[in-house]
């Protein structure tokens, strides 16, 4: 806590160099963050609801007696503090004012050491270094005293959440009923970390972060007060980076004229941020959504090559994506002067190309790639795997494409047209000649060779145009394997030795009914969730043709163990039944009979997969 006196008076300067007829030194340089500190409510800049609130109150004249101001560094939280000090205590020498007020047009007898904080009835204490129950104690045995001067005694406590559970509990009663000439204003970043308790004590006040175009403005007017030329470009860059605090705005700024020495340049500023050019980003975005892997490699190496961190390079990519998506649902966003006219129009021609599923997409994987290079041991090459990802989905159809798609195509799977790592046609819109110059679909007998690819660019609203597809005329045909009934698909798994779907097969579906290239089941409680994507997948693998696996809410027929466990009851049934088994029964009570087959028996359209091996002979045993 720091009581304030005095300034020193020029001759106690002049005494104190024994240089009494010495030039007057020059003025210590000042930072523009201090220079240009608001020093009233007008000053202050996006934070109309607090000037509103505090305005309403003191013309009204209900003022509270504690104040909390929270909200990320650098938005105003101190400097606001200061001026309710100021606003609370203005008067004027001719005793003009008789109460707080908001309207303070110049100075008053106790407004520049208040600003300066050094007046005695304001006192400013730090949290984070006075956090016991001490340095509260001070403030409740000092509270009760009437202030010297001033009309109010007010104190200030910044990063309040710094302060013990202790420092708290005692501070409770002094905040509630505090003497009328007492006032509290408290400052904190983690307003999460103050107990409930004080803060229904307070009146609260979220500083919100500035807009950019607001900082944009704000660093022009000082520039011309400071003379100094910038180019727009330069403050948007460093308003971006200042992300919304008026504080790293203003150091960044006296960062970038010190750096610049004479014009302040937009590459002079991305130099000294270690940022990558916003157009060559641009370009690398672009690459990647034309599937281009080529072009985004050589776009990329270029920037790491000049000093740009590949952190940095895809935290931007992010951030262009993000400002597509934006533009895409509110196209007025395009408008903002924080970006760049290059940045802007191209946005404007990304968001009617792209659909919102290819921009969420890159989005994410963005988001998950910055993650992965920032604990890579390579970053570069990190960031490298990360941008051929994104390249090799670029032309990848979202799940409803590619559904219709396959049904435009009869059926049939797609063939890749693109390999993916070569540039999409759909930014470079091919014409109608080359199209058809194309085969159109792929017949229905020839395998799939991967998955389906489709567009990611569409023009305006219009529904996504087909990939043009690479025909298989040249290729020999591969043997397509047909399979007419569930007995003949148990013996395929069977021969590829895929004990998992044969016994899924045998014991977890029942069938309802089954044609080349579609199944139909109904599934038991027993059969894993997967299954039938398994099956589906397996099925295309073996026979070279897409299947339709339909799980049904029919009963269907028995599952193929049950089959057989009701043929070997049956067999045990009619065995029982013979009279000479019951004769031997009624010699030996109590005896237990096996049955056994001298031969498998194949019924008609079954297979022996059917029927578990036994043994070779029937008879009977105690």
């Amino acid at each position: 806590m720091t009581d304030a006196g005095m300034p020193p008076s020029d001759d106690d300067v002049a005494q104190a160099g024994f240089a009494m007829n010495a030039p007057a030194a020059a003025a210590p340089y000042r930072v523009l963050a201090r220079k240009y500190r608001p020093g009233n409510f007008d000053d202050l800049i996006g934070q109309e609801a607090l000037v509103r609130t505090v305005s309403n109150a003191f013309e009204t004249g209900r003022i509270p007696q504690a104040w909390i101001l929270t909200g990320v560094r650098g938005v105003g939280k101190t400097t606001t503090a200061r001026i309710l000090a100021r606003a609370l205590n203005y008067e004027m020498a001719d005793g003009s004012v008789k109460g707080p007020t908001i309207q303070m047009p110049t100075h008053g007898v106790h407004c520049k050491a208040i600003m300066e904080s050094r007046h005695i009835d304001v006192l400013e204490m730090d949290a984070a270094s006075h956090t016991g129950v001490d340095d509260v104690r001070q403030i409740n045995d000092s509270v009760r005293y009437a202030p010297s001067s001033a009309r109010y005694k007010v104190y200030i406590i910044d990063e309040v959440h710094m302060l013990s559970t202790a420092a708290f509990n005692a501070f409770l009663k002094t905040l509630e009923e505090p003497p009328e000439h007492a006032k509290f204003v408290f400052a904190t970043t983690e307003i999460r970390k103050v107990p409930i308790t004080v803060l229904s004590r307070c009146q609260r006040f979220d500083l919100r972060r500035v807009d950019a175009d607001v900082l944009m403005s704000h660093l022009s007017n000082i520039a011309g007060k400071e003379g100094v030329e910038v180019e727009p470009e330069a403050l948007g860059i460093i308003a971006r980076a200042a992300e919304g605090s008026v504080r790293d705005s203003l150091s960044l700024f006296d960062q970038a004229i010190a750096h610049a020495a004479g014009l302040v340049k937009a590459d002079a500023v991305r130099q000294m941020l270690g940022l990558a050019d916003r157009t060559r980003v641009i370009d690398l975005f672009d690459s990647l959504a034309r599937g281009d892997i080529a072009a985004a490699f050589k776009e990329f190496r270029e920037q790491y090559d000049v000093g740009a961190d590949p952190i940095v390079v895809l935290s931007d990519l992010a951030e262009f994506v993000n400002f597509v998506t934006r533009v895409k649902i509110v196209p007025a966003t395009a408008d903002n002067v924080a970006f760049g006219e290059t940045e802007r129009l191209r946005a404007r021609d990304f968001a009617s190309k792209l659909s919102m599923r290819v921009l969420s997409r890159m989005w994410q994987m963005l988001l998950k790639g910055i993650t992965e290079v920032q604990g890579a041991t390579r970053p570069a090459a990190a960031a490298e795997m990360v941008l051929v990802r994104i390249a090799y989905v670029a032309d990848l159809p979202t799940p409803d494409e590619a559904i219709r798609m396959i049904e435009q195509g009869g059926g049939s799977s797609p063939v890749i047209g693109n390999g993916g790592g070569r540039p999409s046609p759909m930014l470079n819109a091919p014409s109608a000649q080359s199209s058809a110059s194309m085969p159109s679909a792929v017949p229905p007998s020839a395998p799939t060779m991967s998955a389906p690819r489709g567009p990611t660019m569409q023009r305006g609203n219009a529904e996504p145009m087909p990939r043009p597809q690479v025909g298989m005329a040249e290729a020999a045909p591969a043997t397509v394997l047909k399979i007419s009934n569930f007995p003949e698909l148990i013996a395929l798994a069977g021969e590829k030795r895929d004990l998992m779907v044969r016994g899924a097969l045998e014991a977890d579906v029942r069938l309802i009914r089954i044609e080349d290239g579609r199944l139909e089941l109904a599934m038991e409680r027993t059969a894993a969730r997967s299954l039938i994507n398994d099956l589906s997948r397996k099925l295309e693998m073996w026979t070279g043709r897409r299947w339709a696996v339909i799980v049904s809410n029919e009963q269907g027929q028995a599952t193929i163990r049950e089959q057989v466990q009701e043929q070997k009851n049956e067999r045990q049934r009619s065995a029982e039944a013979d009279p000479r088994v019951q004769a031997v029964f009624a010699k030996f009570p109590g005896a237990k009979m096996e049955v056994r087959l001298l031969a498998p028996e194949i019924p008609e359209g079954d297979d022996d997969a059917l029927i578990s091996d036994d043994g070779a002979e029937s008879g009977d045993d105690d």
